[in-house]
């Protein structure tokens, strides 16, 4: 193994945790800076892991020569102006989801790491870990012949009964939708590929919302996002997904995900984690459970910066794509383009179906 992937991290806020988790035990990528709008919560991640140092603004972390690649942990709407920032002085990027705010945003990025040859990563990598990972090998090995339909639900009442600072949330590049909707897409787009039309609708019940936890707590903000938004996706194969994600359901018994073929059908964990037992029903059996035959076992959130690392090192492509999550947002914007519009639309965009992660202890 060679030296590890140098990694300068922007943004220290709640998700930083589980990357520092993470991180921690990785042993081809080491943290060595951090920055926050906040010091003192850098000066937290600084105090936790041994050799990290504090920079005083995003400018200043992405020209150290001790960073390789920038860790982008900053909210949606500033995804795009960091990243930006990284390419332009040639440092690799992995960022949380979504990608971007716009198609445009995404675009420019992708051109931008192509012509210098730099790599754009993008969370979701719960897609790495074994619930995903071992749905997708039944379903590449025929277990339930050929898919034909898929079902993908996230239900909640709204993060601000537990977010203390819940407003971005419920602005542009947040909703349930682009918040939660990545992780059911990448997982379908590696169950089942692109996306090629979507049919949507969307509703905004509320016009406000109460943060319900935290010193805040009682404080009303304005929604800006649909926050009920349901479709139907087209994918290239042509199995169809019936998709509902929504702010505004308060209990429910549905499904995370399933798969439905012509020969049976899968059960699929929750693809907000990394594992999960995975139900196997035949169509002239029962279900069952599946034994855990491929992914990254005991994963957490980074293991796509490490895929990432591992990929530069040996020139393959990485599985966290900025070109999987670019389709994964157009998709999703369009579905939103297809609620106001009434009609269904095509996706423009499209993506190479990443390899699959073989078990990996």
């Amino acid at each position: 193994m060679g030296e590890p992937l140098r990694i300068g991290m922007v943004g220290a806020g709640k998700i930083s945790g589980a990357y520092l988790d993470t991180l921690e035990r990785l042993e081809n990528v080491r943290l060595t800076a951090v920055t926050d709008l906040d010091a003192s919560r850098a000066k937290a991640v600084a105090a936790r892991v041994p050799g990290v140092e504090v920079a005083g603004s995003v400018a200043e972390l992405v020209v150290r020569s001790d960073v390789d690649a920038v860790l982008n942990l900053t909210v949606p709407a500033v995804h795009a102006e960091v990243a930006r920032v990284a390419l332009a002085v040639g440092k690799h990027v992995y960022g949380e989801k979504p990608l971007t705010a716009t198609r445009e945003e995404a675009g420019a990025l992708l051109a931008s790491a192509a012509a210098d040859g730099l790599r754009i990563g993008c969370a979701p990598d719960t897609v790495l870990g074994t619930g995903v990972q071992t749905s997708r090998k039944a379903v590449d090995d025929g277990l339930i012949g050929r898919p034909v339909a898929a079902t993908a639900f996230m239900t909640t009442a709204g993060h601000e009964r537990w977010h203390p600072d819940p407003e971005f949330y419920y602005r542009p590049g947040g909703g349930p939708l682009l918040d939660m909707g990545p992780y059911y897409l990448t997982a379908l787009v590696h169950l089942l590929g692109p996306v090629v039309r979507v049919t949507g609708a969307a509703s905004r019940p509320r016009a406000e919302r109460e943060i319900g936890s935290g010193p805040r707590a009682g404080e009303r903000f304005a929604v800006e996002v649909d926050t009920h938004v349901t479709g139907i996706l087209e994918h290239a194969g042509g199995a169809l997904t019936t998709l509902v994600m929504s702010f505004d359901i308060h209990a429910a018994r549905l499904p995370r995900i399933e798969v439905h073929g012509t020969e049976g059908s899968l059960s699929v964990p929750d693809p907000n984690g990394f594992d999960g037992p995975v139900g196997l029903h035949p169509a002239n059996g029962a279900w069952q459970t599946l034994p855990v035959s491929a992914g990254r076992v005991g994963a957490g959130r980074g293991e796509g910066l490490s895929d990432l690392a591992d990929a530069i090192a040996t020139g393959r492509p990485h599985r966290a794509s900025a070109e999987v999550a670019r389709h994964v947002l157009d998709v999703m914007l369009t579905l939103l383009d297809s609620a106001r519009a009434g009609a269904s639309l095509p996706v423009e965009s499209t993506c190479t179906r990443p390899d699959p992660v073989a078990l990996r202890p």
